[in-house]
């Protein structure tokens, strides 16, 4: 099992910044992708941005040139540094990872709980 906790989400003012964290823990093997998603009320979860084990990332177009994706392999941790935030980026955004359980086995996604960002004046 791994355990996923996000922390760093909150209210921000048009214009401003939040950097999300997700640390993952519990028995790892390896993990290969992590990624953020959100969810606007009334709307369908969307993905944000992903980054591979290897440091290869993509973004929806929305948040590009906005949002920056990054990783420690070392503390099997993701961020998301969002900064130029919008009124539109209001959601509950939730982590991702694709854990690798052994050698021998598929992967398996985990969700974390989601954290809240909100941004309005």
């Amino acid at each position: 099992q791994v355990q996923l906790v996000e922390s760093g989400g909150g209210l921000v003012q048009p214009g401003g910044s939040l950097r999300l964290s997700c640390a993952a823990s519990g028995s790892i093997f390896r993990i290969n992708v992590m990624g953020w998603y959100r969810q606007a009320p009334a709307k369908e979860r969307e993905l944000v941005a992903t980054i591979t084990s290897g440091g290869s990332r993509t973004y929806t177009d929305s948040v590009k040139g906005r949002f920056t994706i990054s990783r420690d392999n070392a503390k099997n941790t993701v961020y998301l540094q969002m900064n130029s935030l919008k009124p539109e980026d209001t959601a509950v955004y939730y982590c991702n990872v694709e854990h690798v359980p052994s050698a021998y086995r598929l992967p398996v996604r985990y969700w974390g709980q989601g954290t809240q960002v909100t941004v309005s004046s």
